[in-house]
């Protein structure tokens, strides 16, 4: 190899490396806070895992499966298959509403008690619903 190569060769796998960390890293505060989560059992046991994706600000960034853009009952027959296809007013289904919004503000109240953390933002976990097949 030339000089110029090599140099070339160099560069290109700094880049690449810099571009890995970026894209794995996590802040140790965004780790804490997940750790605090997956310690929880009804946190931990439930099928979909709430996260922080990140911190802005003192505003956490968390993931869920909710949103105005998916109809709540297709999520809950993914998390409840029990629930698929029964009627929304059916206890089966009202139970699992409730499950999954005490589960969803558990974590919410888990990650406020830090003293980092002042608010709390909701962002829509497009990949989970990706791999269960909905599409937004």
């Amino acid at each position: 190899m030339d000089r110029g190569t090599k140099i070339y060769a160099l560069v290109l796998g700094i880049f690449t490396l810099s571009l890995v960390f970026l894209f794995f890293y996590e802040s140790p505060k965004v780790s804490e806070l997940n750790d605090r989560l997956e310690s929880i059992p009804l946190i931990k046991e439930f099928p979909y895992h709430f996260k922080v994706l990140r911190i802005d600000n003192g505003t956490a960034v968390m993931s869920t499966p909710r949103s105005t853009d998916v109809p709540v009952a297709r999520i809950l027959s993914i998390l409840f298959p029990e629930v698929k296809g029964k009627s929304t007013q059916s206890s089966d289904y009202q139970k699992a509403q409730k499950k999954l919004a005490n589960v969803q503000n558990t974590a919410r109240l888990k990650v406020l008690e830090d003293n980092e953390v002042h608010n709390i933002r909701w962002e829509l976990d497009r990949s989970w619903l990706l791999q269960h097949g909905i599409s937004i």
